[in-house]
């Protein structure tokens, strides 16, 4: 084989090996020379020239961060652990390789931090019953933070706050206590209207007497309904005047 046609060879297998693909949630950013490229490369087809050219591969996919529990005591002193999870992706990929040496694990790093500082300055009402306010200032803050890096955080959510033992007891009773109150309230009022419309129909019945027969038979009636039951009813004397004889 000659020379030209050995050039020829090794020229096509380097172009061949130049050849690199991308996917379309990839992107290349581009080092030749020492100096990054001002545009990254992909989806598709590119050329790498190695060793003049390095290419460095950025996934530009939503990226699900788990933050692990941190240990927090909150404003009003109590030790909780809390855990969430971070939604972020990559928008500019030139940023995300130069600023910062590893963005995931900085992310990562930003938000662990950024978890324990704001659910630190909130109290236990406000972690178990206001979660979504808490989601939103962390999203502002870790999207801030990590916005010079090309990192574009969507959505953040506490997964989960862990309360100690002694502290679950004691919102148990506290909720018991909380029923049992909502409980004798509701009776009371409903002993407050019954004696209400008693006071009413006593009024009405006082009117007319002979309601008031009425309501004695009927009470009788309701009553006879017991097979097992020994009665004594007394019987209104204006009843009676009707046979005794007149004088």
């Amino acid at each position: 084989m000659s020379f030209p046609i050995m050039i020829l060879v090794v020229a096509v297998f380097y172009l061949i090996n130049s050849i690199k693909i991308l996917k379309e949630y990839e992107r290349a950013v581009i080092f030749r020379l020492g100096r990054v490229l001002p545009q990254p490369k992909g989806p598709g087809i590119i050329f790498v020239f190695a060793p003049i050219d390095k290419a460095v591969r950025v996934d530009m996919r939503t990226i699900t961060l788990d933050v692990p529990p941190q240990d927090i005591i909150t404003r009003d002193n109590v030790s909780v652990k809390v855990n969430a999870v971070v939604y972020y992706r990559v928008i500019d990929p030139l940023k995300a390789i130069i600023e910062v040496k590893d963005y995931n694990f900085a992310t990562s790093q930003m938000s662990q931090t950024t978890l324990r500082s704001i659910t630190g300055q909130a109290e236990l009402d406000e972690l178990l019953s206001e979660r979504e306010k808490l989601n939103t200032q962390l999203q502002s803050i870790i999207d801030k933070q990590t916005d010079p890096w090309g990192i574009k955080v969507s959505n953040v959510e506490v997964k989960h706050v862990d309360l100690p033992q002694e502290m679950q007891r004691a919102m148990a009773k506290q909720a018991e206590a909380e029923r049992e109150r909502r409980a004798k309230i509701i009776a009371a009022e409903g002993e407050y209207q019954a004696a209400e419309k008693l006071t009413q129909a006593a009024a009405k019945m006082s009117k007319e007497p002979a309601a008031l027969q009425l309501r004695y038979l009927q009470t009788l009636s309701e009553i006879s309904a017991e097979n097992n039951s020994t009665i004594l009813f007394p019987i209104p004397i204006d009843m009676l005047q009707a046979f005794m004889p007149k004088k």
